[in-house]
């Protein structure tokens, strides 16, 4: 026999209307709106309110050390974890297109796994709002470690890129799950720090993965690097989990009762979660495909239906409409996409540079990622414990740190040459991390400044959607122009070097050496070359290399102009309205909800 629910000033006896239908009172539509405002964590019983007057502590603050210790250390390794596997794909792609003689696919190794994550990582945002960060987190893991079983067992070219979207399925959740959970455990004073010390903790993952995969690949293999990744997911998420509070009902019925798994599934917007995964894979892989105008114009037309259910037909939309009726949102986030994507083609082709133009081994040509991704980190951390210690407008921050960004690359373009030291390349790409680091952070404040009340975690996980997306926009469009450059290099240097200047066909030598040399940068110095083909493959990759990051510079002034144009002022924002609409118009009261929970105190 169940208990009815218990009776205060915050769960008031039921109200009837006058069919004796029961109506929630107003105080309860505030305690739970349906909104991403609600308090995510806490315990499961019912909250008394808070009369003492102080100002609430955040959830972070209540938690013993050891878990709070134990839950940054988890999350510290999940994210290493995909940070790290994407940046290590990098050296194995060579190995990997031997085993399965797939040259001509390596880009897929990276694409198919950055598509799905970037396609899928708003349905984890608006997952989240509908059950909780922390019951999304298991699901998670066990989708990182299958992708990582399938891949590390693959024996074909698609049987290894079907392992690589099952990892993007968990990884969707990686990034998107961490920022809003650093949104419902710190307050705004400390907020910019700690998202400053993700960014750190992604920067380190990309650093080390491209060194230690570059190392541990020739002494065991690329399969045991997937096979080891498979028990590492499980155990961070699983620590994740464990160190997280239980989450309180976000969703009540009319009764002030939680709602059941079945309600809450009803609440999806199926039909919009499918036509905004379908926008987003049919435009990346537009891009990477011979058959582009068929796939963009399938993008498009799946994006006018998605405006269209989310506007007219869906009751609980993936997107808010505020939101998707924000300018500033949407330029804020088509800004990241931009932003990152140029960002991406340095991480990704950095180490290709290196390993193909300077014959560095593949742990050195890994390293070179330690710089910028050093300087990614403390730009984060930097202006997040110094500056963004506040809510409001940080425009000018935003532009002049992404006008920075946008000079770094420019000048990595210039010196992307042989003869040029290491020097010169290292100071470039870690100053363009600083830069890139302090943007993030920057952007994202002010994207929070511009959000709608009540639709913060949806923001911010659609800002983390775009970023994301740039990971895939920035490797299949820097991957089109440096696969195109490079070819094109290689066959009129060849020619050159053949003595046929008539454009007759390459001879079948010469295009089995084309198709290796475009798969693994790695055979440039150590594939048996000799010293001409040698010579006409290094002048192939830095012609490439600076080709993409000169169309990243060219990129990144489209990004400054958009970020300009979000404006200065953030929505005016009618407390009463708000009320009415079932928001929550102070978020420390959310925050107090949940301290006030037992299980969020015993913490």
């Amino acid at each position: 026999m169940t208990s009815s629910p218990q009776l205060s000033p915050r769960n008031p006896a039921p109200r009837l209307d006058e069919d004796g239908t029961s109506v929630p009172h107003a105080d309860q539509r505030t305690m739970y709106p349906s909104s991403e405002r609600s308090p995510l964590l806490g315990a499961d019983s019912d909250p008394e309110p808070n009369t003492s007057g102080a100002k609430p502590a955040t959830v972070l603050g209540q938690m013993t050390a050891m878990r709070v210790t134990a839950l940054a250390f988890s999350l510290w390794l999940l994210i290493f974890l995909q940070a790290s596997n994407t940046s290590g794909i990098t050296m194995m792609q060579g190995s990997i297109a031997e085993d399965l003689d797939a040259y001509e696919g390596t880009m897929w190794f990276t694409s198919g796994y950055l598509i799905t994550m970037s396609s899928l990582a708003p349905l984890v945002g608006k997952l989240a709002t509908i059950f909780s960060p922390r019951s999304l987190v298991p699901f998670v893991g066990l989708l990182i470690g299958a992708g990582c079983c399938i891949s590390a067992s693959a024996t074909s070219f698609a049987s290894f890129v079907l392992g690589r979207v099952v990892m993007g399925f968990g990884g969707a959740g990686v990034l998107t799950l961490a920022m809003i959970l650093i949104l419902d455990l710190t307050d705004k004073s400390t907020r910019g720090f700690i998202l400053g010390f993700v960014n750190a903790c992604f920067s380190i993952g990309v650093s080390l993965g491209g060194v230690v995969y570059g190392a541990l690949i020739p002494v065991v293999g690329w399969r045991i690097m997937f096979w080891a990744q498979a028990p590492l997911a499980i155990v961070s998420t699983t620590g994740v989990f464990l160190s997280l509070p239980r989450p309180i009902p976000s969703s009540p019925n009319t009764f002030g009762e939680p709602l059941s798994v079945w309600q809450k599934l009803r609440r999806i917007d199926y039909l919009g979660s499918v036509l905004l995964i379908f926008t987003i894979v049919s435009f990346l892989y537009g891009l990477t495909s011979g058959a582009s105008a068929i796939w963009l114009w399938s993008s498009l037309c799946c994006l006018g239906l998605f405006v269209t259910v989310e506007s007219w037909v869906a009751s609980d939309p993936v997107v808010p409409l505020p939101v998707l009726k924000s300018r500033s949102v949407l330029l804020s986030c088509v800004s990241q996409l931009g932003l990152m994507g140029a960002r991406w083609t340095v991480l990704y082709y950095m180490p290709i540079f290196v390993l193909a133009v300077r014959g560095e081994p593949r742990a050195s040509a890994g390293a070179i990622l330690i710089p910028t991704n050093v300087g990614f980190g403390l730009g984060g951390i930097v202006v997040g414990g110094l500056h963004i210690r506040r809510a409001g407008s940080f425009w000018l921050p935003s532009v002049v740190s992404i006008a920075s960004f946008v000079a770094f690359m420019w000048l990595l373009s210039v010196i992307a040459h042989p003869y040029i030291g290491l020097v010169p390349l290292i100071l470039s790409v870690a100053a363009g991390g600083f830069a890139t680091g302090a943007a993030l952070n920057y952007t994202l404040a002010h994207v929070l400044h511009h959000s709608h009340r009540g639709t913060d975690y949806i923001t911010i996980s659609l800002l983390g959607t775009f970023r994301g997306f740039g990971g895939a926009f920035g490797t299949t469009i820097g991957g089109s122009i440096f696969a195109r450059i490079l070819q094109s290099r290689l066959i009129d240097g060849f020619r050159l070097l053949d003595g046929d200047l008539d454009g007759k066909p390459l001879s079948p030598t010469r295009k089995i050496l084309i198709s290796r040399l475009m798969g693994a940068p790695e055979l440039v110095h150590g594939g048996g070359l000799t010293p001409e083909d040698s010579g006409v493959a290094v002048d192939a990759y830095a012609s490439a290399s600076r080709g993409v990051w000169q169309a990243a510079a060219a990129l990144g002034l489209i990004v400054l102009f958009m970020q300009a144009g979000t404006g200065w002022n953030g929505p005016k924002r009618d407390e009463d309205n708000d009320q009415e609409d079932g928001y929550i118009t102070d978020e420390e009261e959310a925050r107090a909800l949940i301290l006030e929970h037992e299980g969020a105190g015993e913490a």
